[in-house]
């Protein structure tokens, strides 16, 4: 799994206009649906919700990955905010996140779903790639850094 096969330019947002949660979640999944990666930004936006009250996906240290299934969406899609200011997610760690992950998966590809969860964790675990994600400038700057990671991750 390349998270660069499930995300494009134009799914990156720096900084996201949203104040809050939800908001964030909408403006993700507008920018996945612009790119027209989901045929009903709405059904997507319920599944990733629905998703988000059963449990925060505010995985602490700075980072939320929202993120659902429907039947609109037809290939993994990847999209990445990092908000103005740091928002309450309601993380586990009781820290706001400083950067917002949302994936968004066809109903039936549950292991590619959880294969792209795993990954985008694993890039995110090291603290000083985070920082560099945080302290993104732009949403090119943001990209270029998921895209040389990957790089560097395939040739290791």
């Amino acid at each position: 799994m390349n998270l660069m096969d499930i995300l494009s330019k134009s799914c990156v947002r720096v900084p996201l206009e949203a104040t809050s949660k939800q908001g964030a979640i909408d403006e993700l999944v507008d920018l996945v649906a612009a790119a027209g990666r989901v045929g009903n930004a709405s059904e997507l936006k319920e599944a990733v919700w629905s998703r988000e009250t059963t449990r925060t996906t505010g995985i602490g240290h700075g980072l939320a990955i929202p993120h659902g299934k429907c039947d609109s969406v037809n290939d993994l899609a990847m999209a990445m905010g990092i908000p103005a200011e740091p928002l309450d997610f309601a993380s586990i760690d009781g820290k706001p996140v400083r950067l917002v992950v949302l994936l968004a998966s066809p109903v039936d590809r549950t292991s590619d779903h959880i294969q792209a969860l795993a990954r985008i964790s694993r890039i995110m675990a090291a603290e000083s790639f985070r920082e560099k994600a945080f302290n993104a400038a732009s949403a090119d700057e943001l990209f270029d850094l998921i895209a040389s990671e990957e790089a560097a991750r395939a040739q290791a």
